[in-house]
């Protein structure tokens, strides 16, 4: 299937969910499920576009520190709404006072003595997500969020990668879209980012830091297959498949998820 990201000032990681197909026939509704990366000093022309998208529900998952560094833009009639999820960039920082950059290097400084590489650093930080009790309450609060819209709701989280990546993963499992797109939909991040990254990459290999942060960072940017496809394969381990783990872990319930379907699905 082929995905296209919202064409918006300032936002290159933002896309609507709607026309992904589900294994029963139908397809997920344009205009109702649009997942994003922080939106931070948007311009006007964004802001007019996203409400006349219709969005109605904003949910932010960013940490304290994170909106206070890059805080929201507020739109007038929008409801927001903050269901903050702790992830790879911010672990330890809940009642800390520095910097993000600051926070990383100290992270960075952990990864090979205690995951070998980026990589198992980020599945472990996946299964953080999706089985640490505190994460599941707040991966629960925004199904329960989206169960409850009646508009367009827009989640995001710093980047659009990784809390943003693991709800549209749950989302669209539960609305019957194939592991394929799922995976697609997720390393599309790569994709509509690349020109950013490339820039933050240089800027990256000049800027004076340790050579360690450096590529924790780098490892930081990517959206690889792998990264999603380990986080539903853990899943599946302990619970079978994405709806037996938001139904045992998460609490939904049948209904619940008939929901979804009826009210997302065309």
């Amino acid at each position: 299937m082929h995905i296209e990201k919202l064409k918006l000032r300032k936002l290159n990681n933002t896309r609507d969910l709607g026309g992904f197909a589900t294994t029963d026939g139908r397809k997920i509704k344009r205009g109702k499920l649009i997942r994003s990366g922080k939106l931070y000093k948007l311009p006007k022309s964004t802001q007019k576009k996203l409400k006349d998208i219709g969005v109605s529900t904003i949910v932010d998952m960013r940490m304290d520190l994170e909106c206070q560094e890059y805080p929201t833009t507020v739109m007038e009639g929008v409801n927001y709404v903050r269901v903050p999820i702790v992830c790879t960039a911010t672990t330890g920082i809940t009642h800390e006072k520095k910097s993000m950059a600051r926070t990383m290097l100290a992270e960075s400084k952990r990864i090979k003595h205690e995951f070998g590489d980026c990589d198992n650093y980020i599945l472990k930080t996946y299964e953080i997500i999706l089985f640490d009790e505190a994460s599941q309450k707040k991966l629960r609060e925004f199904l329960d969020l989206v169960i409850k819209e009646e508009g367009c709701i827009l989640w995001h989280c710093s980047a659009g990668k990784d809390r943003t990546g693991i709800s549209a993963m749950l989302l669209e499992a539960l609305l019957g879209v194939d592991e394929e797109t799922i995976i697609d939909d997720y390393v599309m991040s790569d994709t509509f980012q690349k020109n950013k990254r490339n820039l933050q990459k240089l800027g990256l290999w000049l800027m004076p830091a340790f050579f360690k942060f450096k590529v924790f960072l780098f490892h930081q940017m990517a959206a690889k297959p792998m990264y999603i496809s380990g986080a539903m394969n853990a899943i599946k381990e302990r619970y079978g498949s994405v709806k037996e783990y938001c139904k045992q872990a998460l609490g939904l319930t049948e209904e619940d998820i008939e929901t979804l379907k009826n009210k997302y699905l065309e």
